[in-house]
């Protein structure tokens, strides 16, 4: 498991979301209320990049075709999606994100 840099928590305002790669991996790291969260970036219906999505109240939505995930967990919430996002451990040390990859 590769731990990547991605970012300082001065990095992400409230609600923000920052496309990293880790381990070869493209993920989205979520900054919502005072939590941070990881989730695949490539939506599982299309392929679409989620960083172009929208992030609501514990989810981010496609912009694509619409699916729906859980930033949380990364589970389909809404389809057309049928297959989850994988989730990522994120950790916060002396102001600094990463993300377990």
């Amino acid at each position: 498991m590769t731990k990547t840099l991605a970012g300082t928590t001065e990095d992400f305002a409230t609600h923000a979301m920052k496309k990293v790669e880790a381990g070869g991996k493209k993920i989205l790291v979520i900054h919502q209320g005072s939590s941070f969260f990881a989730i695949g970036d490539t939506c599982t219906h299309m392929g679409c990049s989620l960083a172009a999505g929208t992030l609501g109240d514990g989810t981010i939505r496609c912009r694509c075709h619409g699916s729906v995930f859980s930033i949380a967990d990364g589970k389909v919430v809404h389809g057309p999606a049928q297959q989850p996002e994988p989730s990522y451990q994120v950790t916060v040390e002396d102001g600094k994100v990463f993300v377990d990859g």
